[in-house]
């Protein structure tokens, strides 16, 4: 219980970085950011093996992930700082001149942790399963992971990669979907009606998981080691996360509207009021 405590304290935060980055650049994704809190803590503070102070662009004998959504840049920033990727105090320069922490991540400015630019979305699951492939071939025996957005899906380009991912039997490879029904223009139904998404993923030959409160970080810790047992069986495992857009602000919840806007100077008072104080400080 005391680590999933500190993982708690972690995800609560992992809101207040969240919020007063976007507050303090006037721009960025607060929505998404807030709703996969508890995702980023999970995997991050408990799953992956990782040395966050030892980063190689290569990822031998480590798990690896890439952020496919790379908008929701906030959360992961605040995720990578806060496990010992780089100085919390760097989270200051969120979308500022000449900062490496860019409103979607990029790697020319050597951020640690980051192995792919992204935010041209659609393109994470392809670069994923090219890592995973790589994996297989070197015999190494570590996982990939992805995480990728419901409304990404739109993206043809994503369906490509996972019937390939499949054919190619991919079972080094965890796929997690943020299922959260917004997209930046409204909900994925009144946008471009998703259907019957575990059923699409099971017909394109994926090991199909479904987490129904991805906001439960106990509950993302089960399910990903779950996945990690159902690798290594010809199949490619993605985990159906339904989240809450904006989860933990109550006016940010469950919207659309916070997909990309920062509160101004009254809704940063109310944002921050409700989320609670923690012993890791604020940068």
């Amino acid at each position: 219980m005391a680590d999933i405590a500190r993982l708690k304290e972690l995800s609560a935060q992992m809101r207040r970085d969240i919020i007063r980055m976007v507050y303090n650049c006037k721009s960025g994704h607060p929505g998404g950011s807030l709703g996969c809190v508890e995702f980023f803590a999970a995997l991050y503070g408990n799953v992956l093996k990782h040395t966050p102070n030892r980063f190689k662009m290569e990822g031998n004998n480590q798990d690896m992930f890439f952020l496919s959504n790379g908008h929701i840049s906030p959360v992961w920033y605040s995720v990578l700082a806060r496990t010992g990727y780089f100085a919390v105090q760097e989270l200051a320069t969120f979308r500022k001149l000449n900062s490496r922490l860019q409103g979607h991540p990029t790697t020319h400015e050597g951020l640690p942790g980051v192995r792919m630019a992204s935010g041209s979305l659609g393109q994470g699951i392809s670069v994923a399963i090219g890592a995973a492939l790589a994996k297989k071939m070197d015999g190494d025996k570590r996982w990939v992971f992805c995480l990728t957005g419901d409304g990404e899906l739109d993206e043809g380009q994503n369906w490509e990669a996972i019937m390939f991912g499949a054919h190619h039997k991919v079972d080094n490879l965890i796929v997690v979907v943020d299922w959260n029904g917004q997209q930046i223009d409204g909900s994925t139904e009144d946008v471009m009606d998703l259907g019957n998404l575990p059923a699409k993923w099971k017909a394109f030959g994926w090991d199909v998981l479904k987490l129904e409160n991805g906001n439960d970080v106990e509950a993302v810790i089960a399910m990903l080691r779950r996945a990690k047992r159902r690798c290594g069986k010809g199949k490619p495992v993605v985990i159906l996360m339904k989240t809450e857009m904006g989860h933990g602000v109550d006016f940010m919840a469950g919207t659309h509207e916070w997909h990309g806007k920062p509160p101004n100077d009254e809704q940063f008072e109310r944002a921050m009021a409700q989320l609670t104080e923690t012993s890791l400080g604020d940068f």
